[in-house]
């Protein structure tokens, strides 16, 4: 059931108080919605906006029930919640998005599995239990080959390039996690990312493809639009809406994809605002936040029609103090920063997105800065 309408007033609850939920919030509250959170962390940045703050762990069955009190519609900003709470929420709450998708974004095993039932593409790849799999596995993927945690990991973590067989053995502490994954290497000529929001009523609306620039396994850049022909956007889009309508999606899926010389495979799948949209927010007719609202609240999508070429950069903590120092004197740079109270080495801190005439002259712009090419100065934690 996915077709209730939210009106203004209401309350949405969201699971998760990072930077994801406080856009979202920020987003809903300019329609007039109240805002209710759950967090384990006290002033959180979504807490800081939001009208009622849930202070708890995601596997604190109570505090679950108390934000669907609370609230009138729930929705999340990130997948690794409580299955337990999860299949609570789904039986005594609305939460139009369901809980099947976010089940099988909590394991790479299943997402794999559920993109090809799609009929989508992506990397060969085996399940791996023990040592000797990856030994196995190795002689028909060949090298090098990338071996993941199947739950858990972001930003690079829970994973590892196996160049070698005699990197196996350090590869196979990741094991000690639980079930793995293991994936053939992509040589990718780029990576590549599109935002797909749909709602009850099974309309769409798919942003512009971005060109995704990684730097230790971390994002650093988002490009839009991305420089890649027309046919490999049509085909990225595609498949985007191939597995939109596959999963009946419902709110906001992210599908980051490698495009290689011989066609373009799926990565992963995330069920929610990406980071690879927050340009969005100013180069976009519609953000990914209002359309999420707009999906999750069943009311029809807006246009996501590109108002001018953007790049997004994102603000890690050893970037925070050199962007504040340069705010005063650059010109329409939209900063963005969560209100995050520690600025800690490789932590997002926020983001600054720059409109231009050309994708080259914002590139310029940020390389000529310098605040991005000193990466190596370690802050805090």
């Amino acid at each position: 059931m996915s077709n209730k309408v939210i009106l203004p007033g209401q309350t949405i609850g969201i699971i998760g108080g990072g930077q994801l939920g406080r856009m979202m919030a920020l987003a809903a509250k300019a329609k007039g919605f109240r805002i209710a959170v759950l967090d384990p962390t006290e002033d959180c940045p979504c807490g800081q906006v939001a009208d009622i703050t849930i202070t708890g762990e995601y596997s604190d069955l109570n505090k679950i029930k108390r934000l669907a009190e609370v609230s009138d519609v729930i929705t999340y900003e990130f997948e690794n919640i409580d299955a337990e709470g999860l299949q609570w929420l789904n039986e005594h709450a609305y939460v139009p998005q369901g809980v099947q998708l976010l089940a099988i974004t909590q394991d790479r095993t299943k997402e794999k599995a559920a993109i090809q039932n799609t009929g989508v593409e992506v990397a060969p790849y085996a399940v791996i239990e023990t040592k000797e799999d990856i030994m196995k596995y190795l002689k028909e993927l060949g090298l090098p080959a990338v071996l993941k945690t199947a739950r858990g990991g972001y930003d690079g973590k829970g994973q590892f390039v196996i160049r070698n067989e005699e990197q196996v053995d350090e590869a196979a502490e990741l094991l000690k996690a639980g079930t793995c994954v293991l994936e053939k290497w992509i040589p990718f000529e780029k990576e590549i990312s599109v935002i797909i929001c749909r709602n009850g009523k099974g309309e769409y609306a798919v942003f512009p493809v971005g060109e995704n620039i990684h730097q230790d396994n971390i994002l650093h850049e988002t490009i839009v639009p991305a420089r890649i022909s027309e046919e490999a956007r049509e085909t990225a889009v595609q498949k985007a809406i191939q597995l939109a309508e596959g999963f009946q999606l419902v709110g906001t899926l992210a599908v980051e994809m490698f495009l290689t010389s011989d066609g373009i495979y799926v990565n992963e799948l995330a069920p929610r605002p990406h980071n690879s949209g927050h340009y969005s927010i100013e180069a976009c007719e519609t953000s990914q936040f209002e359309q999420h609202i707009l999906a999750v609240c069943n009311w029809p999508l807006g246009t996501t029609e590109l108002l001018k070429p953007a790049v997004m950069v994102n603000i890690l903590g050893e970037h925070q103090a050199a962007v504040i120092e340069k705010i005063p004197n650059v010109k329409d740079w939209k900063v963005h920063l969560y209100g995050k109270k520690e600025a800690k080495y490789k932590r997002k801190m926020g983001h600054v997105t720059i409109l231009r005439h050309s994708i080259e002259a914002a590139l310029t712009e940020i390389e000529e800065s310098g605040i991005w090419q000193n990466t190596g100065e370690k802050i805090g934690g």
